[in-house]
């Protein structure tokens, strides 16, 4: 555990010596306002709701930000209960809210990453562009000091795995059948 501490801390102290400026430390707390309560993926997913091609998707988007929930803030939070960098050390200026809850893993990450494998999966270009925007909000996390890589890498891996574990349930004849009412 301590060396995947070590390399947290080296990658965060890369990006502040070597990244940080004073551009983006106006753009990246706009960035993570975009998975602040999954805002982006919520909207994405109304307007999937209204259409009926990608209705069915709309839905699945909601069921997995609901998994993302329970898994991320409700089990592995609190069971691992791993301190912020930026408490570890207070002495980082932050450019948003300090956040009140344990770190790992990153809630952020895992909503997009769970919200955009599922728009990949409706729809190609719009899942790329979902994607390199789930990356940006994970980053943005590193980039505030709010969050470790390892929480933001697992919280990747975990998001993926509960779209597609979404996916795959959607795919259960009862399932199917119960979406393809509502679309």
């Amino acid at each position: 555990m301590e060396t995947i501490l070590n390399i947290d801390n080296f990658i965060l102290e890369f990006i502040r010596l070597n990244i940080q400026n004073n551009i983006l430390d106006k753009i990246m707390p706009l960035i993570t306002k975009l998975g602040d309560m999954s805002i982006l993926w919520l909207i994405i997913s109304f307007i999937f709701l209204i259409n009926k091609t990608y209705r069915k998707y709309g839905i699945l988007i909601i069921a997995s930000l609901i998994l993302c929930i329970v898994v991320c803030n409700l089990i592995m939070k609190p069971l691992f209960a791993r301190v912020r960098p930026c408490d570890a050390n207070s002495i980082m200026n932050l450019l948003i809210s300090r956040p009140k809850d344990f770190s790992f893993p990153s809630g952020h990450t895992m909503s997009s990453f769970a919200a955009a494998t599922i728009i990949f999966s409706a729809n190609t270009k719009l899942g790329v562009i979902s994607l390199l925007a789930a990356t940006l909000i994970g980053f943005s996390r590193l980039y505030l000091y709010v969050h470790y890589p390892s929480d933001v890498l697992v919280g990747l891996f975990i998001g993926v795995f509960l779209s597609i574990f979404t996916l795959y349930i959607s795919k259960l004849t009862f399932i199917n059948n119960l979406l393809a009412m509502h679309s």
